[in-house]
């Protein structure tokens, strides 16, 4: 467990360097893969052991390498990829986890600490880095869009206004799943173009509005269903409270809205799903500042927004569905 963090800087580094995308190309000896990834042959191949030894990639008897299922997840054209996820935790996070000691210390944002007041400041400093962020949330969202249209039922809804959807991902999942729904994405400013754009590609932007605002000052009424995908753990009660109270108040009184969130366990465990738990909490505690929180403090935020809870469902990749209604 103390120096695991050799697998996710041999990760990222694998991932900004294209290897399996040239793996896939059909690059295979040291000092092709060398040549074209621009890296010193011999301690390339120390990459490429360590990389085999993960199963990202595979070394025969000639000592070649060779492509393997689990390195195509790191491929630039994976369909269902997470290279970015891989370069923006080893390149962009690994140095804000440096200072969980201090937000343990203070109780505040390790992001903030290095940036300022602006808690998400690589998105107006490196605009590289955003980059890297959007395309990250993009490959984590699709296994989860999947999921949420296998259990909640959108057959009813006319229109849906996603509240911080980022690019539109899990908006245009769900646009592709029902052809009569319309939709909305509200998403900061900085963010609309790369929107735009990936809801073009997925042929759903003329059934989609765009609507920049701030989620902490109000939110588009006229939705059936209002959709939280992976936003609350990001901010602190307070203002997850404001975020839920402008939400209610855009809510008739028959819509809907529908949280998506990981729930930390009443009680800790060593099992696996519990120490994904913990790791999302503490990577909220050095990031935005936010928190995993219990079924019972959710709960609590939405009752005391004015929200009720109806019904909670479990996925197979460990975030729960929490449908409310206007109390």
């Amino acid at each position: 467990m103390i120096v695991s963090g050799w697998i996710t800087q041999a990760l990222c580094v694998g991932a900004e360097l294209r290897i399996p995308d040239l793996l896939a190309a059909g690059y295979s000896r040291i000092d092709e893969l060398a040549r074209a990834s621009d890296c010193d042959g011999g301690s390339l191949h120390r990459l490429m052991r360590a990389l085999a030894s993960l199963g990202v990639c595979a070394e025969d008897s000639t000592g070649a390498f060779q492509p393997t299922e689990l390195g195509s997840l790191l491929r630039s054209d994976a369909s269902q990829g997470l290279r970015s996820w891989a370069i923006w935790w080893g390149r962009h996070q690994w140095p804000v986890w440096e200072h969980l000691d201090h937000s343990v210390r203070s109780g505040e944002s390790a992001r903030r600490l290095m940036y300022g007041a602006d808690a998400d400041g690589y998105s107006s400093r490196d605009p590289e880095a955003a980059a890297i962020f959007n395309q990250a949330m993009i490959e984590l969202t699709r296994s989860v869009a999947r999921e949420l249209l296998e259990v909640v039922d959108f057959s009813n809804a006319v229109r849906l206004v996603d509240i911080g959807g980022g690019c539109g991902e899990l908006l245009a999942t769900i646009l592709v799943a029902c052809p009569g729904m319309q939709g909305v994405l509200f998403e900061r400013a900085q963010v609309m173009a790369g929107a735009a754009a990936h809801l073009e590609a997925a042929s759903v932007e003329q059934r989609c509005t765009l609507v920049a605002g701030d989620f902490f000052e109000t939110v588009p009424d006229g939705g059936d269903v209002y959709l939280l995908k992976s936003v609350l753990h990001g901010w602190d009660d307070a203002l997850c409270s404001v975020l839920l109270r402008n939400c209610r108040r855009a809510m008739s009184a028959h819509a809907k809205l529908v949280l998506v969130e990981r729930l930390m366990p009443p009680i800790m465990s060593g099992s696996a799903p519990d120490r994904a738990a913990a790791r999302t909490d503490l990577n909220m505690l050095v990031g935005s500042g936010g928190r995993e929180r219990t079924l019972a403090e959710l709960e609590k935020l939405l009752v005391d927004s004015g929200l009720e809870p109806e019904r909670v469902t479990g996925t197979r990749l460990a975030f729960f569905v929490v449908e409310c209604a206007r109390a």
